[in-house]
């Protein structure tokens, strides 16, 4: 590792495009990485994954290149740019201290996951008591919650177009079928059933167990349940493109993306750390503790665009 900071520190800087976290957030790893490993700087984009893939591929298309390592909420980013050959190969010696649900989830060489974002149930705890409470996603289309079901949008949030196909394949598209019938709430972000929630717009629905345990700590009226029928595991990947200008540099932030300091760092940010080793957020499971289910990248990029097209002829939406 000696030489490849001194290798980074002649090249003194990178560009993070990602995706995966707040702006403040980004800013402050960003930071991070550079006191941690001093004449080296992080200029950070962020934005949202599919804006970041569109400029990464204008930057391709037209030799213009910026991005040193590319980090996204759409795994089905990934192969796309290997099929083009658009990734540096870079084996990220870190990654053996990856999670074991989190193993198998990128491409060795090419991408690893480096968040990620687990989908549970949320339900309100003013309108429901704890015996009322769904325990399993297929609760979801119980009638008895009939206008009051909070999901988002696969069309919008990659993350919870993953959900869609974890339950398409675990239950078939009836159970979309039967959701529909319960005439949801259907927002755009992953996190909007939660703003639904919080104003009593609903009372059961979907979201991230990072975002609800945060906003739990703040004294709104919500509880989690890791559902019995498995908790979905989604993925944020990051990659060094093959044509960054700063590759030693961006090798290095590889490697510290994967370390135990930006673990720590993800814990102060409430994002989904993803080594073994590290402790689970406030309020959270081990992830070894709970069923997870996972979709990869090759079903994301060859499944979710039918999932999407179905989903609007059965939602309207």
């Amino acid at each position: 590792m000696a030489g490849l900071e001194a290798s980074a520190r002649t090249e003194g800087a990178l560009t993070w495009y990602v995706a995966q976290m707040s702006g403040e957030a980004a800013e402050a790893m960003g930071r991070r990485f550079s006191q941690r490993y001093p004449g080296i700087t992080v200029s950070v984009i962020r934005t949202t994954g599919q804006v970041a893939y569109e400029r990464l591929q204008q930057e391709l298309k037209n030799n213009t290149p910026s991005c040193d390592v590319f980090s996204s909420t759409d795994i089905a980013h990934y192969p796309a740019l290997l099929k083009r050959k658009a990734l540096l190969n870079y084996d990220v010696r870190s990654a053996g201290a990856l999670a074991a649900p989190y193993q198998g989830l990128g491409e060795a060489g090419y991408y690893y996951p480096t968040t990620g974002s687990l989908q549970i149930l949320v339900w309100q705890t003013k309108l429901l008591s704890a015996a009322q409470a769904p325990q399993r996603c297929v609760d979801l289309c119980d009638p008895r919650f009939k206008g009051h079901v909070a999901i988002a949008h696969p069309a919008f949030s990659g993350y919870f177009g993953q959900w869609v196909l974890a339950m398409r394949r675990q239950y078939g598209w009836g159970f979309f079928e039967k959701l529909a019938a319960n005439n949801p709430r259907v927002g755009r972000s992953g996190n909007d059933p939660i703003t639904m929630l919080n104003a009593g717009e609903c009372s059961v629905g979907t979201g991230p167990a990072s975002t609800a345990t945060v906003t739990i700590g703040r004294g709104n009226p919500l509880s989690i349940v890791y559902p019995d029928d498995g908790t979905v595991l989604c993925v944020g990947p990051s990659a060094i493109v093959a044509t960054a200008p700063h590759p030693n540099a961006a090798k290095l932030f590889m490697e510290w993306l994967l370390s135990p300091d930006y673990a720590a760092a993800c814990k102060d940010w409430a994002l989904e750390p993803v080594r073994a080793d590290a402790e689970p957020l406030p309020g959270m499971k081990r992830i070894a503790d709970i069923k997870t289910l996972s979709v990869s990248a090759a079903d994301i990029a060859r499944d979710l665009p039918e999932a999407i097209e179905q989903w609007r002829d059965t939602f309207g939406n």
